[in-house]
């Protein structure tokens, strides 16, 4: 059974369908690359996944039961987490707040035991600088040692999407949505970037689904490849099918170029 099933979803705003009877599945342990043209419906996907929209049709299950309907921090609580394209750190927070921040919400200390700090309030915060720092330290120097209090403002780009993957893996997730993770990084970058994600599942267990534009970092990851164009799957399978696949080549380049060759 798919961790995470897409069964005939669509969503339309106002006349426009942008996610059109789609059909997806993500395997538990299994990296899925989404890839596809601007405006093609992906980021929207992860929203839709997410709980931030609501599909017109169509089912989504996750560990087999549907969360449509559900709001995104009840999704977030059973077990699915995401980054954003454009980051959303917290900027004039420290990068351990940043990641204790994603852990509250799986708190049981209420307004009063945080206003009188009793000792259940301080095990509990305890505990949660204890996961920040495990999380931190899945990525090395770049986000431990002195770096841990410092405002994330002061934080290269390249720290600022991993900062904001480890605060999406402090929830605990299952599965990871990882929405452009190399966008706006140099080669070097890039490659580094690839090599985490491959960490992200071996050691760190997670099924992951990514959005990515760069082909050098979605044939050094993934298991399969979905591509989509205005909300329709026009091909699925590995990197080199789907790389080669006429209508994925027709929707990056156009129609007329493949009408010259």
């Amino acid at each position: 059974m798919a961790l995470l099933e897409l069964s005939d979803v669509s969503l339309s705003f106002g006349g426009l369908k942008v996610v059109d009877a789609l059909e997806l599945h993500v395997k538990e342990g299994e990296i899925v690359s989404v890839i596809g043209p601007n405006g093609a419906g992906k980021t929207t996907l992860f929203n839709l996944i997410t709980g931030i929209y609501r599909p017109h049709t169509g089912d989504i299950r996750f560990d087999g039961q549907s969360i449509v309907g559900l709001e995104p921090h009840q999704i977030c609580c059973r077990g699915i987490s995401r980054t954003f394209q454009t980051l959303r750190l917290f900027l004039n927070m420290s990068v351990k707040e940043n990641v204790m921040a994603a852990c509250y919400g799986h708190t049981k200390a209420g307004i009063v035991r945080s206003m009188l700090r009793t000792p259940g309030m301080r095990r509990e915060e305890h505990e949660i600088e204890e996961l920040a720092r495990k999380r931190l330290s899945f990525f090395g120097q770049r986000l431990m040692g002195y770096r841990w209090d410092q405002p994330a403002y002061s934080l290269s780009y390249a720290n600022r999407r991993r900062l904001e993957i480890a605060r999406a893996t402090a929830t605990n997730p299952r599965l990871l949505l990882l929405d452009e993770p190399a966008a706006g990084m140099n080669p070097a970058e890039t490659h580094e970037i690839t090599e985490l994600i491959g960490q992200l599942r071996k050691e760190g267990g997670y099924t992951i689904l990514v959005i990515e534009h760069d082909m050098h970092v979605v044939e050094g990851i993934s298991d399969r490849v979905v591509a989509l164009d205005h909300g329709v799957k026009i091909a699925e399978g590995s990197f080199e099918q789907v790389a080669t696949n006429a209508k994925v080549v027709e929707a990056y380049l156009g129609l007329n170029t493949m009408s010259s060759k």
